[in-house]
């Protein structure tokens, strides 16, 4: 009779149950080369036809001042008011910010198949990172979407940005949420 390995201790749920969301950093920088360690394993999630749809823009040192502006740069009057220096200064002290670009297909189920690889991608890389003590903030605010910010990147037409990573050594890691069971939102149908 076989064990269930998800009841037994597998090590790969044990990971996935304890990474977290992490928006506080320490000031330990994480190196550009292990970032690159951490994609070469997150590259191997699945992917339709080994299209590889991705890639990545990584902000480090005072590469993240040009991110920083970046940002900065699409907010209103009362956008900058309202966030201000704490901010400018979170972004400045995060140690890594990384942005996950999509390589867009004019075809819809080419498109949905590329986008749920970058997804999947971006799941293994929080895994693998928080593996190795790194944890990390999948955001996708507004200014994603802004044309100036586009621009200041390097983001191509044809290009959707899927993920700002904002990364370091959790300063917090935050307590589980609880999950709702998923028996209760499981239809089951056997005949």
């Amino acid at each position: 009779m076989a064990t269930n390995s998800l009841t037994t201790g597998s090590t790969i749920a044990q990971l996935i149950k304890a990474r977290r969301t992490v928006r506080r950093f320490t000031d330990d920088p994480v190196t550009v080369e292990q970032l690159t360690e951490l994609l070469d394993v997150a590259v191997w999630a699945p992917n339709h036809n080994l299209r590889e749809p991705w890639r990545f823009i990584a902000y480090t040192g005072e590469g993240r001042r040009v991110f920083t502006d970046a940002v900065f740069d699409t907010y209103t009057a009362d956008e900058r008011q309202k966030y201000g220096e704490a901010r400018r200064t979170e972004f400045l002290t995060t140690p890594l910010h990384v942005i996950v670009i999509l390589r867009e297909d004019p075809r819809q189920k080419q498109w949905d198949e590329d986008f749920a690889a970058v997804c999947c991608l971006l799941q293994n890389l929080q895994l693998v990172a928080w593996e190795e003590g790194i944890g990390m903030v999948w955001k996708s605010n507004p200014y994603m979407y802004n044309p100036k910010f586009r621009e200041a990147i390097g983001v191509q037409p044809g290009e959707k940005i899927v993920a700002v990573l904002h990364i370091g050594y959790p300063r917090i890691i935050p307590k589980a949420a609880p999950r709702t069971p998923a028996a209760e939102m499981l239809t089951v149908i056997d005949r």
